[in-house]
């Protein structure tokens, strides 16, 4: 009997010991499920992704139509491609890009009727389709502070396309946790 007993004790301890063990592996996979989670929701743009829209910019020889395609086109060209809109519902602000109060480069700098790409914050400088041509200016020029301050706007990146968003993730637990009360 007290071998029995030796036995059942022994036995609960395995499992006890398993079921703690597996709790600890659990917890990598919680932690990684929750960084993948944070990471998937859309962010503003880094400067250093910033820069390489003013690079795009600086380095483009594209002559545009107007100030509108010429900043729609640098940034398909950067890699961050938006749905055209001219500068009056850019100047408005659109889906893709959130005001921001401190601009950066590659942030937009648009005005009623005019937009452009921040290349110097520091500088006020901004790259645009200019009267001669495509060109960088100040926005603390005499013509362009007549037509009042420019609003700035910082590009939203939207997380990769495999990238399960959160409001799909919370469906499916919802989802899951339905059927598994309806068994």
């Amino acid at each position: 009997m007290k071998s029995d007993y030796k036995w059942t004790m022994q036995f609960h301890a395995k499992v006890a010991l398993s079921f703690v063990l597996l709790c600890l592996l659990a917890i990598p996979a919680a932690l990684a499920q929750e960084s993948q989670h944070k990471t998937a929701a859309p962010r503003l743009l880094t400067r250093r992704e910033g820069l390489t829209i003013v690079r795009a910019a600086l380095h483009s020889g594209r002559r545009e139509a107007d100030c509108s395609h010429l900043v729609h086109g640098l940034f398909e060209r950067a890699g961050f491609p938006y749905d055209y809109a001219p500068s009056s519902e850019l100047y408005a602000g659109i889906d893709e890009f959130r005001r921001v109060l401190n601009p950066q480069p590659g942030d937009l700098a648009v005005w009623r009727g005019h937009a452009g790409i921040v290349v110097s914050p520091a500088r006020h400088s901004f790259f645009s389709m200019l009267s001669p041509g495509p060109g960088v200016d100040s926005w603390n020029s005499p013509y362009w502070i007549q037509r009042g301050g420019p609003r700035f706007f910082r590009y939203l990146k939207q997380p990769p396309s495999g990238t399960v968003s959160s409001s799909m993730r919370t469906s499916m637990r919802t989802s899951i946790r339905t059927t598994n009360l309806g068994q």
